[in-house]
């Protein structure tokens, strides 16, 4: 059975210097997500958090950027 989104992602803004999350929700708990921006791969760094728990994957920017648009 293939793993669909239940919740995709949303558009969101944020301040400058601040932290954003980005949240979906998937149909299958525990499924591998991978995050990307456009082509690249995001690596979990202090720039990028990525969390999951059950069928709910996150992502927080800290510190974003006009260019994490």
């Amino acid at each position: 059975v293939p793993v669909l989104f239940k919740e995709a992602l949303e558009n969101t803004t944020a301040e400058e210097g601040k932290s954003v999350s980005l949240h979906c929700e998937l149909t299958k708990a525990d499924a591998t997500v991978v995050w990307k921006k456009g082509e690249a791969t995001l690596q979990a760094s202090a720039k990028y958090e990525m969390k999951q728990k059950g069928t709910v994957a996150e992502l927080l920017i800290h510190n974003a950027e006009p260019e994490d648009a």
